[in-house]
């Protein structure tokens, strides 16, 4: 019998399809066979990398990276990349596969390695699956005929150029995309945002995929002006009534099909009520402008009930609504590192800076500190660099994390600034990783 009627009776049965003998003596053979039978292939001469565009770096700063990926230092990695990457060199090819295991393993550093793997890069992710990942990123190709990441990389400087252009591009495409590349679309609409995105991102609610149409929420969110704003303000109102000392709070009883495609979705955390996530929702989303009342204001109101979760929703708005105001006010009252995003670099700075005078280095003060965007300047870096002086006599044992964050934080410019700031062991640590990374950066410029 041949294999194919071999198979087809053990898959009906001999029950079915008597057989004559060892069904699966006969199968053992067959497979022996058809083994024994094949030849193996010739490969033919593999394709080699095709010829380099990019210069390398020079043979210091590749032995700098060589030392970093050997443990020293070994957090500044994405860094150096990202310099590497912004100067558009390519590391040498004999790097190639450990950078591109750590790009297996952190996802982060991927978009760089896009630009320092070069085509040798490239030639091997071909022919690694793991490495595969590298195929993804940007490699300069034009929005009509590049891969996913070529076409994002390419709507980004189109929208940070010309915003208007940029979204009647991806209109124009919107139908034929995938799912997976309309969710990666619409978040680089983040940038320029206008009044004149609101009726394709208005559009996009109506979108299959889930991601689109949150990223769509939260873009109309940031638009006071927008229909869905607007929308949220009318629920708002029913939920919250602000009086002259008081605030009285109705959370909503349900959560109907008109608000989960405004953004609120309906299946709760674990641990938190229904209608407390459903009100969180609706008065993050509802345009903070519309309480009329300065956040200080508000927050020195009575809220009669549900104090915590309006208060937390109030937090949500500011990050969801990048408005200063209101993220000053509610860091005040939580310090969260998400605010920040509300705040250029020099508030951040200034803001933290405070915060580091007031606060033990704890796990708090190192979220808000991670969540200042670098490089450091002189303010927030004589703050932590006195913080450290503070505690290195009281908790030495406690500085560890406070000492590398500042040396990977602090602009390496200010390296002498730190060296001469006290003969401190833990001062010391910081100015030595700070000239560290200034050589570096010399290194690749």
């Amino acid at each position: 019998m041949s294999w194919d009627d071999l198979a087809s009776t053990a898959l009906v049965g001999t029950d079915r399809r008597p057989y004559p003998g060892d069904l699966l003596g006969s199968a053992a053979v067959e497979v022996v066979r058809r083994r024994a039978g094949w030849r193996p292939a010739r490969p033919g001469e593999p394709a080699r990398a095709a010829d380099e565009e990019q210069d390398a770096v020079s043979r210091r700063a590749a032995e700098r990276l060589v030392r970093i990926l050997g443990g020293e230092h070994e957090r500044v990695l994405p860094e150096w990349l990202a310099v590497a990457a912004g100067a558009g060199r390519r590391v040498p090819a004999y790097l190639l596969p450990e950078l591109l295991h750590r790009g297996r393993r952190d996802d982060s550093i991927r978009a760089d390695l896009g630009v320092l793997a070069g085509r040798r890069g490239r030639w091997l992710a071909e022919r690694n699956p793991v490495w595969a990942y590298l195929l993804e990123e940007p490699t300069g190709e034009t929005w009509e005929l590049g891969r996913a990441a070529d076409r994002r990389d390419h709507l980004r400087r189109l929208r940070a150029a010309e915003p208007g252009e940029a979204r009647r591009l991806l209109e124009s495409s919107w139908e034929r995309e995938t799912p997976e590349d309309r969710a990666v679309f619409v978040e680089v609409l983040a940038e320029g945002l206008s009044i004149d995105d609101e009726p394709f991102l208005e559009s996009a609610l109506d979108d299959r995929r889930r991601e689109v149409r949150q990223w769509a929420a939260n873009l109309l969110t940031r638009l006071p002006a927008s229909r869905l704003s607007r929308r949220m303000a009318e629920r708002a109102r029913t939920c919250l009534t602000v009086g002259p000392a008081t605030i009285t709070v109705e959370a909503p009883s349900s959560c109907d099909k008109a608000m989960e495609r405004d953004g609120i979705r309906p299946k709760t955390p674990r641990g938190v009520g229904e209608r407390a996530w459903w009100l969180q929702q609706v008065i993050a989303r509802a345009p903070l402008q519309m309480w009329g009342v300065p956040p200080g204001e508000m927050l020195r109101k009575k809220i009669l009930d549900w104090d915590s979760e309006v208060k937390t929703a109030w937090v949500r708005a500011a990050v969801l609504q990048r408005e200063p105001e209101w993220a000053r006010a509610m860091f005040a009252w939580d310090p969260i590192s998400d605010l920040l995003v509300a705040l250029g670099p020099e508030e951040q700075q200034a803001l933290a800076a405070d915060f580091t005078k007031e606060r033990d280095p704890d796990s708090q003060l190192i979220m808000v500190l991670g969540g200042v965007s670098p490089r450091w300047q002189e303010t927030l870096a004589t703050a932590v660099l006195r913080k450290i002086i503070q505690m290195a006599t009281t908790q030495p044992w406690n500085l560890g994390e406070l000492i590398t964050l500042a040396g990977e934080r602090i602009d390496p410019a200010l390296a002498g600034l730190a060296q001469g700031f006290s003969p401190v062991p833990p001062i010391q640590q910081v100015a030595a990783l700070l000239r560290f990374r200034a050589d570096m950066i010399k290194e690749l410029s």
